[in-house]
């Protein structure tokens, strides 16, 4: 890979990654359009330093909230903000669990098979038609939700699976709170 086809596939990360549209399943696609000749290996690799930069990007965005929650978690009072983190950490198990032990496995999915990212995207498109259909009771999410948000952030390593799209869809799937499920996901 050259370093324009770098820069296209960064500019592609960025216009999708705050979309929920699966940044990973769009920069598979380019790959695949630009002739990509990286092994799995080195295609996740290149995925995961792209993914790293809009995690520093999110960072920025998210610091009043991040604020907000360090010093609430340094006041050592359980709290609406200290319950966030916990369900933060609840949600992220599975993905830690399954990365770990499937790391091999999931490596294998970034290899280019176009026609697989495809039909992961069609399953994300159904998860947000389905999501936008649901009925919003406006409830908070919960400790129990979040394991099952976990679950369908575990899903989204899938490249073609949004990792947005598959949380709120999830989470207000589950009755909660647009507004709060965006916020819960970020």
């Amino acid at each position: 890979m050259n370093s324009w086809d770098a820069i296209l596939l960064g500019i592609i990360q960025g216009f999708t990654e705050f979309l929920p549209v699966s940044s990973s399943g769009h920069l598979e696609l380019g790959k695949a359009i630009l002739g990509d000749t990286m092994v799995a290996e080195e295609s996740l690799l290149f995925t995961v330093v792209l993914h790293f930069a809009t995690a520093l990007s999110t960072i920025v965005v998210f610091r009043k909230d991040i604020i907000e929650i360090i010093n609430a978690l340094l006041k050592f009072q359980w709290n609406e903000e200290t319950q966030f983190i916990v369900k933060i950490g609840i949600s992220m198990l599975p993905a830690v669990i399954i990365g770990l032990l499937f790391e091999e496995q999931l490596e294998a999915f970034f290899g280019g098979s176009v026609a697989f990212v495809g039909a992961m995207l069609i399953v994300t498109a159904v998860l947000l038609w389905l999501a936008d259909r649901a009925k919003n009771t406006g409830k908070p999410v919960t400790f129990k939700d979040s394991f099952i948000i976990g679950i369908s952030q575990t899903i989204a390593m899938l490249p073609g699976i949004s990792r947005s799209g598959a949380t709120i869809s999830t989470s207000v799937l589950l009755g909660n709170d647009k507004s709060k499920a965006a916020r819960f996901s970020f």
